[in-house]
């Protein structure tokens, strides 16, 4: 029996535009840091991030890494500050927001996203197993008014992997006292969502949104939707054909 549903957050429920690759997003990151006493020049911040992105994952012992945002950037204030900095995890949690903020150009829902989810929450436990950032998920997930929505809410940049580990799923079963047999995953990756839950034994729905990967050899979704108002037909079917 279905009782719960996990979704992907980013190109699922929210439809997000970010870049990390815009040279603007370094020059207002940069002087934001300024003001700090932390110099450093924009093209040499920008190298220096994917840098220490990179590292962080190289070193990883985990199979799907994840880099944490924070990390980097109290590297960067360490290295480059010219003055004492009271509280050198604070001014990097705020620069990783600056940093998210100058990259964002989009941030809203799906189409029919609200009110679907609204008449879901009734009739089954709902959470989000997304990869990312929680400095960056989670206020993103309550600026489009959808955090009520989802209890839990499994951040990969919480976990230091990525989907499709196992372990970023489990980690929702079981706050949610759910098996994996009693969720559908609904997310708009072929890989990292729909084959990854196939692979804990769910159920899924794969959403071709605009974004994520639509193809993946081996992963086949359980039904597939182009517009989120689909989903409850979809969860439907997969009830009635458990």
């Amino acid at each position: 029996m279905i009782k719960g549903l996990l979704f992907d957050l980013n190109g699922t429920v929210i439809d997000i535009f970010t870049t990390e690759s815009d040279d603007q997003l370094y020059r207002v990151t940069g002087n934001f840091l300024d003001y700090y006493g932390v110099k450093i020049a924009p093209c040499q911040l920008k190298r220096l991030f994917f840098e220490l992105n990179r590292e962080q994952r190289q070193q990883s012992s985990e199979e799907f890494p994840e880099f944490d945002v924070a990390l980097i950037f109290r590297e960067i204030i360490r290295r480059f500050k010219t003055r004492p900095v009271s509280n050198i995890k604070q001014l990097a949690d705020s620069t990783s927001i600056v940093f998210r903020a100058a990259g964002r150009y989009k941030l809203e829902c799906y189409d029919g996203v609200y009110d679907c989810l609204r008449n879901l929450k009734k009739r089954f436990l709902m959470g989000a197993v997304s990869d990312g950032q929680s400095l960056w998920a989670v206020p993103e997930l309550q600026s489009v008014n959808l955090e009520k929505f989802f209890d839990p809410v499994i951040v990969s940049g919480d976990c230091g992997y990525r989907k499709p580990d196992k372990r970023m799923y489990q980690a929702a079963l079981d706050v949610m006292q759910l098996e994996a047999n009693e969720v559908i995953f609904i997310g708009n990756d072929m890989y990292r969502d729909v084959y990854g839950a196939h692979c804990m034994g769910m159920k899924t729905v794969f959403f071709k949104s605009n974004q994520g990967d639509h193809e993946y050899r081996g992963a086949e979704a359980d039904y597939i939707i182009y517009n989120f108002n689909e989903l409850p037909r979809a969860i439907d079917f997969l009830i009635a054909n458990n």
